[in-house]
């Protein structure tokens, strides 16, 4: 199995966004087998409800990631602000494996943190409050038990509701806070973070205690073009698919 390990985020896999989710099956059936390992940092889907919810796309996902971890890719999967309701069914379905909101991995010799990066935005108070209430074992109970179709509605309205917020927010607010990035970092004792969430790809350089450190930022998917980030003994290449 080649040493390549391939990071993704912000898909925002739905219904209404063929293009993606083909992109998404094409690259799990074509380009993924050929890494020891793929990452995916959250926000894989646009909204989901619950392991129980089998409405299209997700079955076919399910499915090939299943046949893509089976081949011998390791899948690693950490949840977003989209898909944090995410959990065991799903990767005992698929062989995927959940990680923490907060992951280190070894990547080619050098301790990585891995994240999906809205934890990172601490400027979003009002963001940061829900996000806080959302993570509660008792809320989530709550939002599972409910019916299907009532959560398929729910989903719906706070899609709407969250881009009405962000249209009233300036968009410094919704990017990460440098000083909780330097935080964060030297709290995991490590010089590399990848993460997404943010949309705004891009590979940051700046000094952590006089040594040089690197945050990459994800590009999110959309239906003309999906980008992945690919690292080897040799380095990292941004792939265009």
């Amino acid at each position: 199995m080649p040493q390549e390990i391939l990071f993704i985020s912000d898909l925002h896999i739905a219904f209404d966004k063929p293009e993606i989710t083909q992109r998404f099956l094409n690259f799990l059936e074509r380009r993924a087998p050929q890494a020891s390992a793929l990452y995916i940092l959250g926000d894989l889907f646009d909204a989901w409800i619950g392991d129980d919810d089998c409405t299209p796309p997700n079955s076919k996902i399910r499915k090939q990631l299943k046949q893509l971890t089976q081949s011998g890719t390791a899948v690693y999967f950490q949840p977003g602000n989209r898909d944090f309701l995410l959990g065991k069914r799903f990767c005992k379905e698929t062989g995927v494996t959940l990680l923490n909101d907060y992951e280190v991995i070894d990547l080619m010799g050098s301790a990585t943190l891995l994240t999906h990066g809205d934890l990172l935005c601490t400027d979003d108070l009002s963001y940061q409050a829900f996000r806080t209430k959302a993570h509660m074992v008792e809320w989530q109970q709550n939002v599972l038990s409910k019916p299907l179709l009532l959560r398929l509605l729910a989903a719906r309205w706070y899609r709407f509701r969250s881009y009405l917020h962000k249209r009233k927010k300036h968009q410094s607010i919704m990017d990460v806070n440098q000083e909780t990035v330097l935080h964060v970092m030297q709290e995991h004792g490590c010089l590399r973070l990848i993460h997404g969430h943010t949309h705004r790809p891009n590979i940051h350089n700046f000094l952590i205690n006089n040594q040089t450190a690197q945050r990459f930022v994800l590009s999110a998917w959309s239906k003309n073009v999906g980008e992945v980030l690919c690292w080897n003994s040799e380095g990292y290449q941004i792939e265009s698919l």
